[in-house]
C-alpha cells in the first residue's frame, strides 16, 4: 500500500478520506464515512508511526465491513430513542390521536424495555435479535407476576418504536424477533389471584361505608369528599368494568340512568346507560353499554353538586379529573380496612375491579362476546384472558337451583 505525506503537517493519508495525523506524541485515526456525513475521530494510542498505520488499517477495514452490512457508527443511546418516540407520542396527544392515558402505558412499557436492554446502549449496535431474553427478563423481575397479554403489549409497543426510529435512520432494524408467545401460556392465575372473590368485594364494600364515616374518623369536608370520591369510583368501577381513563375522563353527560322493573334482585331498579367516547377509549372507538348500579352515580351526583352537565364525574371541581395515585392511596388504605391483608402482595390495584366485573357477568351467564361488547375488547381477548372461567361457570350451572314465584313462573336461584 502507498501513502502519500504532506510535508510538515505530520498527517499521513492512508487512503482516499484515511489518514492519520499526529496529536501531541500520539498518532491519531480520522476516516470521514459518506453515509453519515462526519468523521471518526480515535486515538491510535501509539507514538510508533508503523503500529499506527498498521491500527489504522485495522480500524479502516472494520469499519467497511459494518458499513457493508449496514452498522452505523454514530449513534444515539436507547435511551435517547425513547425520548424521541414519546415526543411524537406528546403531539399525538396535543391532536387528540391518542388519549394521556394511553401514552402513560406507552411510557411505562418503553421504561421496562429501557431497564432490559439498559439506557445508555448505542441504538445501532441493536440487531433483531436484541429481545431474545425480553421476556425471560420481565417474567423474573416482575414483582407480581405479569400476563400473557402484557408481554404481547409491550412488544408491540417496543417494535412501534424501533419502526419509528428506523424511518428516522437512528436504527439499523425495523422490528426485534421477540419470543414466540406461545412458549409463554397466559398465567390465568395472576388474573385469578388479582380478582376480589364475593365476600372480599362485600368485605370491602362494608369497609368503604366505615371509611367515609365523618364522625368515627373526625373527617373535614374536604378530605370527606375526597373519600366519597373514591368509594363511588370503586364501586362503579365494580359495577360498570371500565378502562381507567375511561372512567377517569367521562362527563355526567355521557351517563344516563334509567329504571328498570325487571331489575328485581339488583339492590336498586336503577341501571345506568354510558357512552364512552372514542377519544378516551383505548381502541379508539365509541360505545355504550348498560350496567347496574345506577343509584352510585346518583348518590355520588347528589354528593358533588356538579355545576353543569359537562363537568367530570370523578372530580372533586369538575374540571379536574382524579389522580391515580390519590386513587390508589385511598383503595390501599381501604382494603386495609377490609381486611384483605394479602392485597399488595397478590397484586390488587383499581383496574382490579374490571377483572372482578367482567368475572362476574361470565359467572352469571353471559358469553365471551357479550361481554367483550361492554367492555370495549374482542372476543378472542376475554377468552384468552378468562378462559379459566369456563370452569366456574360449568360449576356454577352445576349446582344452580330454582324455586317457583305465586304466578307459577320459575326463576332461578
Amino acid at each position: 500500500m502507498s501513502h502519500r505525506v504532506k510535508a510538515n503537517d505530520g498527517r499521513i493519508w492512508l487512503f482516499d478520506k484515511v489518514l492519520i495525523e499526529q496529536r501531541g506524541d500520539y498518532w491519531h485515526f480520522r476516516m470521514w464515512l459518506d453515509g453519515e456525513g462526519k468523521y471518526v475521530r480515535e486515538s491510535l494510542k501509539t507514538r510508533d508511526l508503523e503500529t499506527a498505520k498498521k491500527r489504522a488499517e485495522e480500524r479502516y477495514i472494520q469499519l467497511r465491513a459494518d458499513q457493508m452490512v449496514g452498522k452505523r457508527f454514530f449513534s444515539i443511546t436507547s435511551e435517547e430513542g425513547v425520548n424521541l418516540y414519546l415526543e411524537d407520542k406528546q403531539e399525538q396527544v396535543k391532536l387528540g390521536s391518542i388519549t394521556k392515558g394511553r401514552y402513560g402505558t406507552i411510557s411505562t412499557h418503553l421504561k421496562h424495555w429501557l431497564d432490559y436492554i439498559k439506557r445508555d446502549t448505542k441504538l445501532k449496535e441493536l440487531d433483531q435479535s436484541a429481545a431474545k431474553g425480553y421476556f425471560a427478563y420481565r417474567i423474573n423481575h416482575a414483582k407480581h407476576g405479569v400476563a400473557h397479554t402484557t408481554l404481547f403489549n409491550e412488544q408491540s409497543t417496543i417494535n412501534s418504536m424501533i419502526s419509528f426510529l428506523f424511518k428516522k435512520k437512528e436504527s439499523v432494524v425495523d422490528a426485534f424477533d421477540f419470543p414466540k408467545l406461545n412458549k409463554y401460556e397466559i398465567d390465568n392465575e395472576i388474573v385469578r389471584r388479582q380478582t376480589l372473590s364475593n365476600d372480599e368485594y362485600l368485605a370491602l364494600t362494608k369497609a368503604m361505608r366505615s371509611y367515609v364515616d365523618r364522625e368515627a374518623h373526625n373527617l373535614d369536608e374536604q378530605e370527606y369528599r375526597t373519600r366519597e370520591l373514591v368509594r363511588h369510583y370503586v364501586l362503579i368501577a365494580a359495577n360498570a368494568g371500565l378502562r381507567t381513563g375511561e372512567q377517569q375522563q367521562l362527563r355526567w353527560c355521557d351517563v344516563t340512568l334509567t329504571a328498570h322493573e325487571q331489575a328485581v334482585v339488583l339492590q336498586s331498579k336503577l341501571l345506568a346507560e354510558i357512552f364512552v367516547r372514542k377519544h378516551t377509549s383505548k381502541v379508539r372507538k365509541d360505545r355504550k353499554l348498560m350496567c347496574r348500579g345506577g343509584h352510585y352515580f346518583k348518590r355520588w351526583k347528589d354528593l358533588a353538586k356538579p355545576k353543569k352537565n359537562t363537568d367530570l364525574i370523578f372530580s372533586l371541581d369538575g374540571t379536574t379529573r382524579i389522580s391515580n395515585r390519590l386513587i390508589l392511596y385511598h383503595f390501599h388504605r381501604m382494603m386495609k380496612l377490609s381486611g384483605i391483608n394479602d392485597h399488595e402482595a397478590r397484586g390488587i390495584v383499581p383496574y382490579s375491579l374490571r377483572h372482578f366485573m367482567i368475572t362476574q357477568r361470565v359467572i352469571s351467564g353471559l358469553s365471551f362476546q357479550q361481554v367483550a361488547e361492554m367492555c370495549g375488547t374482542s372476543e378472542k381477548e376475554i377468552n384468552k384472558t378468562y378462559y379459566h372461567l369456563n370452569d366456574d361457570r360449568r360449576l356454577a350451572n352445576a349446582l344452580a337451583d330454582y324455586k317457583r314465584k305465586a304466578d307459577g313462573t320459575i326463576m332461578q336461584i
